[in-house]
């Protein structure tokens, strides 16, 4: 029996998304035509976009639509960056926690390669949780030189849910982009509530179809494209719309939200299951970020003496899925930034196994791993030493 436990990476589609989608599909016409066909097809996508503006707490001038959470933190981090250097050439520091996804810091870095930005990171403390204290202190003493701040919602490898209210207020009249892709349709999240500047959704981490999510940006804030074309989405993302995907997403999101409370509950239940099981009957086990709020279905552990791409080998041996961290890393031979971030030790770091569990999975699925993981531990920490 195979058992699935990476859904922070992807979960399946749940099937009022595929509904949705198979019937958008058998649609014909382009959102932009101003045809019949195409006038239908963008009525479903105002639609859709008015139902998301209400599940996420903001305005349907707000949604930008685009084809994935790497595009639209792409589309706000330097967006934000080209719009406010133009306007004030000091403002060249990007201000971001030390454990942002991967499409958060990497076209920071990029900016700092080509553009002359300035990184700085804020401090993450033995929590998994920004260091607000820094944060404060650092913005006091530079306000006129930083374009923006990015911190997560939640982070994707161990859950910790941020103080993203405080972050605003320290912030001003700096903008705040927040990636929500692990946070939103998993616990509560309300743009206007945190006055965000911007934040990004995505669709295949709900229950969705890939290849689309969206970009909450304020309205009357502009931001500087990065592609350029036919005008959509506020001239701000231009594309063709991909409209049976939009409406199998919203479909997903409200599916999500009316059962949000329910869902995480349960979820949740699971997830401290594995947690008692693993700290029973495997005491070497180190239960990374272990207090604090966090997302209901991620457990992130380490397992000392292992290599975590032994233990994820072995466990696929037995028909179970989890993974190292971030699936975009995936294949990557570096250990994970963002354990190292919370003071974990670069072999503590690269011995750290991620459980993440959805909608599919059930104490059952924890009795089954539990069956093997001890033996695969052993044989991994033997693996590692010979």
């Amino acid at each position: 029996m195979s058992i699935y436990l990476d859904n922070a990476a992807t979960v399946p589609m749940s099937d009022v998304a595929i509904d949705a989608l198979n019937t958008a599909m058998r649609k014909i016409g382009n959102a932009s035509s101003v045809h019949n066909f195409g006038r239908a097809v963008r009525k479903d996508v105002e639609d859709a976009r008015e139902e998301l503006a209400r599940l996420v707490g903001c305005g349907s001038t707000e949604v930008i639509f685009t084809g994935s959470g790497t595009e639209a933190n792409n589309l706000a981090i330097k967006g934000f960056y080209w719009t406010r250097t133009s306007t004030d050439a000091r403002r060249t520091i990007i201000l971001a926690s030390a454990f942002e996804h991967h499409a958060v810091l990497d076209p920071i870095e990029w900016l700092v390669e080509h553009e002359g930005a300035e990184q700085v990171l804020i401090p993450i403390t033995a929590d998994g949780v920004i260091d607000t204290g820094f944060l404060q202190n650092f913005v006091a003493a530079n306000r006129e030189r930083i374009a923006l701040i990015a911190v997560m919602h939640s982070n994707n490898e161990l859950g910790t849910i941020q103080p993203i209210s405080e972050v605003v207020a320290i912030a001003g009249d700096i903008p705040v982009h927040s990636d929500a892709v692990q946070s939103f349709g998993k616990v509560p999240f309300d743009f206007a509530q945190l006055a965000l500047t911007s934040s990004t959704i995505s669709a295949h981490k709900i229950g969705g179809p890939l290849g689309v999510a969206a970009l909450i940006l304020q309205r009357g804030i502009d931001v500087t494209p990065v592609l350029h074309g036919g005008g959509q989405e506020r001239d701000i993302r231009s594309g063709t719309i991909n409209a049976p995907a939009i409406v199998s997403f919203v479909a997903a999101a409200r599916d999500a939200i009316e059962n949000l409370s329910a869902r995480g509950e349960s979820i949740s239940e699971i997830r401290g299951y594995l947690a008692h099981r693993i700290t029973r009957e495997i005491p070497s086990a180190l239960i990374n970020a272990a207090s604090g709020a966090t997302l209901p279905g991620i457990l992130n552990v380490t397992f000392p003496g292992t290599e975590s791409d032994a233990v994820l080998l072995l466990l696929d041996t037995h028909d179970i899925a989890a993974s190292a961290g971030s699936a975009c890393s995936a294949g990557v031979p570096r250990p994970s930034h963002v354990l190292m971030a919370i003071g974990r030790s670069e072999a503590d770091a690269d011995a750290s196994i991620r459980f993440s569990f959805g909608t599919i999975n059930s104490k059952a699925d924890v009795d089954i791993l539990m069956t093997v993981l001890p033996d695969v531990i052993s044989k991994a920490v033997k693996k590692v030493s010979a």
